[in-house]
């Protein structure tokens, strides 16, 4: 089992075994990274050269990356299948407390879906390969979708 921190909070299930829903992977992230040597989040991996970071689609989901161009935009959303399930209350390194894992950006989810806002800097229509800016993802981090990012719909409105 996995080392516990002070004030953290374990469900008392597996949310894997209560799954309904079926997602297919349209292929994974490749990157230079793994367990014990990834950056926390995408500005580290930035600031460590991001990785060499791309994404190798299944090729028959590559005809999906028509419209794409290099310099968009994108969401990513992976499957971080090597991440704990089962903690609801997380004790951060960075942080000044427990927090609830809907407060938090951490891995660690009943879900393991993370998303990363992207830079396309290369495209292969044939082959499906999508390179781009930076990841955070371990190598071979499953891929769930891709959309665009557009500047009316992802920034919130003015408060």
């Amino acid at each position: 089992m996995d080392e516990m921190r002070e004030g953290e909070q374990r469900l008392g299930f597996d949310p894997g075994d209560k799954g309904v829903a079926q997602i297919t992977f349209i292929g994974h992230i490749r990157s230079d990274w793994a367990r014990g040597r990834a950056p926390r989040n995408l500005t580290q991996s930035r600031e460590q050269g991001g990785g060499r970071a791309r994404i190798e689609l299944d090729p028959a989901y590559a005809c999906g990356l028509q419209g794409l161009e290099v310099g968009r935009w994108i969401w990513v959303l992976y499957w971080m299948d090597q991440s704990r399930r089962d903690l609801i209350v997380q004790a951060p390194r960075h942080g000044s407390g427990p927090r609830g894992t809907f407060a938090l950006r951490s891995p660690a989810r009943p879900n393991p879906v993370a998303m990363a806002l992207v830079r396309v800097t290369a495209l292969d229509f044939e082959t499906g390969k999508i390179g781009i800016d930076a990841t955070d993802a371990f190598d071979m981090t499953p891929v769930i979708d891709i959309k665009p990012w557009f500047e009316g719909i992802d920034i919130p409105p003015a408060s």
